[in-house]
């Protein structure tokens, strides 16, 4: 009898409408992840979408723990209707496979050289033999054209089949024409006049080191330093992430709440903005800018957003919009595995093994960079086979010091600009600093052990993540630290 009425007791118990959100997200982003494998029939009609949103309002109305299968349920059925909607919006590129046609779209993502000497481009905004069809389209092509991010490019060749979030591909096109439409790209337009200036102060390959920091571009890091910062363990500080992102929130809302909050968070706010528009919405940087949109937004407010709750709400809102991105884009897995270590498995951590005494700059970098390669360390490995011996060391020698490069880079950029005669001196600090963490990052790859091949599969991978997980829920109830408190704007 008392057991009975602990057990109705505990259903009938109210939930906060947080979590309850979170339980429609994660439900959602399983939802989408399993569209790819159902067939388009009653997943994308209306019907679905109907009974989804019913439940979800019937489920956030009682607020009760007896919902929770029926909230899950619903978020499983919206993510199912949202990516059985584009899957048939894709089913076009069906017949087109395996045929030369013509394709039409606009430059996504800053071009790549490929190792032939191709320039490899990302397309959306697509038109494939006068038809409008969603997606985005992997191209690479044989061109001496200064072709840039936002250009609208005309292809010509054999369309293959897609690979990642790409819906098709296409090797050794033939480039028709390729225009640059007015006013354009204007954030890259502004990051390319800037990166001349550093250009000017800082000789290469630190330049080009600096930039990658300050906005994002390794694409424009020479072959030999970009292959030695990957055997490192060290890319993920040269590409268009959340950790750039986060370092520069930070900065700018430390600057400023001295001043007043809301200064600090408009500040903090327009330097999210300004870097989305320059890096380009990768699948990485909309996650990054949702998350920390939504966390600075929480701080000026008062509160904060559990990262249990954040996570499976920006992995849903990131779904919703392009649904392509759970069907084997590498750049969001990874973003969102990252985003776990630092928000739940650093603080874990850095409360087990130095108790309550707040974590300095430099500790809690290094920190949430270890817990981060801990979390992303299984997909890189099933992705491509190898696994670096030398991470932790080379991030430890350089991690500390990449806010400050990227300050220095900033003053060399902004002092070449306006002082063009004083550019190597102004530039001088910038040169130090950069050559060094070259320096590091090719000592480190150099080193004969500085990798491993290794071979898992997915079951392989998801015991590593189940032994992770584990260890978290260990940690969390030998410490029980509160995760509300872990913000990354602050």
């Amino acid at each position: 009898m008392y057991t009975g009425s602990m057990n109705w007791w505990i259903l009938r118990k109210r939930i906060h409408s947080s979590w309850l959100i979170a339980i429609v997200s994660a439900g959602i982003v399983l939802g989408v992840m399993s569209a790819q494998y159902i067939g388009n029939g009653w997943a994308n009609s209306i019907v679905c979408l109907v009974i989804s949103l019913g439940l979800t309002i019937v489920g956030l109305w009682r607020s009760k723990t007896y919902v929770i299968p029926v909230l899950f349920a619903a978020g499983i059925l919206l993510g199912l209707w949202r990516g059985s909607l584009v899957q048939a919006e894709l089913s076009p590129y069906d017949s087109l496979i395996g045929h030369i046609v013509t394709v039409a779209g606009t430059v996504t993502e800053d071009p790549d050289t490929g190792k032939s000497g191709e320039v490899v481009l990302r397309l959306n905004q697509l038109r494939v033999d006068d038809r409008t069809l969603p997606g985005t389209i992997w191209a690479a092509a044989t061109s001496r054209l200064d072709i840039k991010r936002g250009d609208v490019v005309a292809l010509n060749g054999k369309l293959q089949d897609g690979f990642g979030s790409f819906v098709a591909s296409m090797y050794r096109a033939k480039i028709l024409k390729a225009q640059r439409p007015e006013p354009g790209d204007v954030a890259g337009r502004i990051r390319d006049w800037f990166a001349s200036g550093v250009r000017h102060a800082v000789d290469e390959p630190a330049a080009s080191l600096g930039i990658g920091y300050l906005v994002g571009q390794r694409r424009s890091l020479p072959p030999e330093l970009d292959e030695a910062l990957r055997v490192a363990g060290l890319m993920h500080i040269v590409v268009a992430s959340g950790y750039n992102l986060t370092i520069l929130v930070r900065l700018a809302r430390r600057l400023f709440v001295k001043v007043s909050k809301y200064l600090a968070a408009l500040s903090a706010g327009s330097m999210i903005v300004a870097f989305i528009l320059v890096t380009g919405m990768s699948p990485s940087m909309s996650r990054a800018g949702l998350v920390a949109g939504l966390s600075l937004l929480a701080w000026y407010y008062g509160r904060k957003f559990h990262p249990l709750v954040l996570l499976p709400f920006a992995a849903a809102v990131t779904l919703l919009g392009n649904p392509s991105f759970a069907w084997g884009d590498l750049g969001w897995q990874l973003s969102f595995t990252a985003f776990a270590g630092v928000m739940v498995v650093a603080p874990l951590a850095q409360r087990y093994f130095y108790g309550e005494k707040k974590p300095g700059t430099v500790r809690q970098i290094i920190g949430e960079t270890i817990a981060a390669q801990l979390c992303t360390l299984p997909i890189l490995i099933l992705a491509f086979g190898q696994f670096s011996n030398v991470a932790v060391i080379a991030n430890l020698l350089i991690l500390p010091f990449v806010p400050l490069a990227m300050l220095l880079t900033f003053i060399a950029g902004v002092g070449a600009l306006l002082l063009p005669s004083l550019a190597g001196l102004v530039g001088a600090p910038a040169q130090w600093l950069l050559t060094y963490m070259i320096s590091v990052a090719e000592q480190a790859a150099h080193v004969p052990w500085a990798q491993t091949n290794v071979t898992i599969n997915g079951y392989i991978a998801a015991v590593l993540y189940g032994v992770l997980i584990v260890a978290c829920l260990y940690i969390w109830r030998k410490t029980r630290f509160n995760l509300r408190q872990s913000n990354i704007v602050e």
